[in-house]
C-alpha cells in the first residue's frame, strides 16, 4: 500500500462513528487525508469514536443514509474523490427485531449512495462494504468465493446480499466498466469476515460481551459455542479496502467487482476457542452461560476464500488470530487503566503498519 496516496485525497466515509469506521477514520487522518464523515448517530455508549475524539481532525456530519436529499447536499458541497460506504445496521439479532429498518438502511441506503454520485463528476472510486454473510449459506466446508450466489436467511444477511445486487445493478447500468472513459468512476464491493478489535461495544457480539464480562465481572452469555467464523483483526480488512481503493483509482475497470477479505483458513476458529484464548491472554476465568434464548437461525460454519484478493491485489493478512487477540486484550487493558485511547489506538495502527 502506498501511504502517500492518501495525502490530501478528499474522502467521504459513511458510518464513521461506528467501530470499524472510527478505526478507519483515525488511520486516514494519520495518512493526511481530507476526510468527511457521514453517520446517523453514535451507535454505542461508550464508543471508540468519542473516546478517541475522532471528530477533532475531520469534518463530521450527522445524517441518515436514507435521506437522499441531505446525502446529495453533502456530496455536492464536499466533492469527495473516494467514497467508502460503511454505514449499516450490522447486527443479525437486531435485524430480527427491526427488519424494515435493516432493509431501509442496508438496501435503500446503498441505492441512495449510488444515486447520489450519478450527477457529479468528482467521485473516482466508490467501495461498498458489505459482509461475508451476503452469500447464500449452505454450511459449506470450503470458503465462499466471489462467484458464489448471493443469499441470506436472516434479514441482516439478506439485506447485505441485496446491497451487493443493488451495487452490481448501478454499476452495470450507470458506471459500466466497459465505458469507463466516459464516467471515470470505479465501483467495487468488499466482503469481510468477523472483525475484532479494541473499542467495539456492539450488543450480541462476542468480543464486546467477553470484555464486558471481564471488566465488570459479570456472566457472559454464549449463543453458539461451536459456531466457526473467519475472525480477523480490524485493521486487516481496512487495509484491504484501502489497497482496493488505490487499484480502483489507477486501474478502475480491472477491479470494479466484489472482493473477499478474510483470514487464512488455519485462523478460522470456533467461538469456544476464541473465548478460551481470551481467558488465557487476560489471565482470568470467564464466567460463561450457554443461552439460546432468542436464538435464531445461524450458520454453523462460515469461511471466505480470499485467493482473488491475494493474487490480484497483492493483499495478505499481516496478523494471525492469536496476535489479533493480543492487540484486543492490550487495548481493553489500557481502557481499564484509563489511558489515552486515541494514543493507544494510533499506536496499534503504527505497529500494524510495520508488520
Amino acid at each position: 500500500m502506498n501511504l502517500d496516496f492518501w495525502r490530501n485525497k478528499k474522502i467521504l466515509l459513511t458510518g464513521h462513528t461506528g467501530f470499524k469506521g472510527s478505526w478507519l477514520s483515525l488511520w486516514l487522518q494519520k495518512l493526511g487525508a481530507d476526510l468527511v464523515g457521514y453517520s446517523k448517530s453514535i451507535p454505542t455508549k461508550p464508543s471508540l469514536y468519542e473516546l478517541s475524539h475522532v471528530e477533532d481532525k475531520m469534518i463530521s456530519i450527522m445524517g441518515d443514509i436514507g435521506d437522499l436529499n441531505k446525502l446529495n447536499e453533502v456530496i455536492h458541497e464536499h466533492k469527495p474523490e473516494i467514497i467508502i460506504h460503511m454505514a449499516a445496521q450490522s447486527l443479525v439479532q437486531e435485524s430480527y427485531k427491526n427488519p424494515i429498518e435493516t432493509y431501509t438502511t442496508n438496501v435503500l441506503g446503498t441505492a441512495n449512495i449510488m444515486q447520489s454520485i450519478r450527477d457529479v463528476n468528482c467521485v473516482r472510486v466508490l467501495i461498498n462494504v458489505t459482509s461475508d454473510k451476503c452469500y447464500e449459506n449452505n454450511d459449506l466446508e470450503r470458503g465462499y468465493n466471489e462467484n458464489d450466489p448471493m443469499g441470506g436467511f436472516d434479514p441482516y444477511s439478506s439485506s447485505k446480499g441485496c446491497a451487493e445486487l443493488v451495487t452490481s445493478s448501478f454499476r452495470n447500468s450507470f458506471f459500466n466498466p466497459t465505458e469507463y472513459e466516459k464516467h471515470r468512476t470505479a465501483i467495487a464491493t468488499a466482503r469481510a469476515g468477523n472483525v475484532i478489535g479494541g473499542g467495539d461495544w456492539a450488543q450480541n457480539r462476542i468480543i464486546p460481551d467477553v470484555m464486558k464480562g471481564i471488566l465488570e465481572k459479570t456472566t457472559v452469555k454464549i449463543r453458539n459455542p461451536n459456531a466457526v467464523r473467519p475472525w480477523q483483526f480490524v485493521l486487516e480488512p481496512l487495509h484491504g479496502y484501502m489497497l482496493l481503493a488505490e487499484k480502483l483509482w489507477y486501474e478502475g475497470p480491472k477491479f470494479s467487482e466484489g472482493w473477499n477479505f478474510g483470514p487464512d483458513y488455519n485462523d478460522i476458529r470456533s467461538v469456544s476457542w476464541l473465548v478460551e484464548k481470551l481467558s488465557h491472554l487476560w489471565n482470568t476465568q470467564i464466567n460463561l452461560e450457554y443461552n439460546k434464548e432468542g436464538f435464531h437461525h445461524e450458520a454453523n460454519t462460515l469461511k471466505l476464500d480470499c485467493t482473488k484478493a491475494k493474487q490480484k491485489l497483492g493483499w495478505q493478512p499481516k496478523t494471525n488470530l492469536e496476535l489479533g487477540l493480543k492487540f484486543v486484550v492490550e487495548w481493553y487493558k489500557h481502557y481499564e487503566l484509563g489511558d489515552d485511547i486515541r494514543e493507544i489506538t494510533e499506536q496499534q495502527i503504527k505497529e500494524f503498519s510495520k508488520l
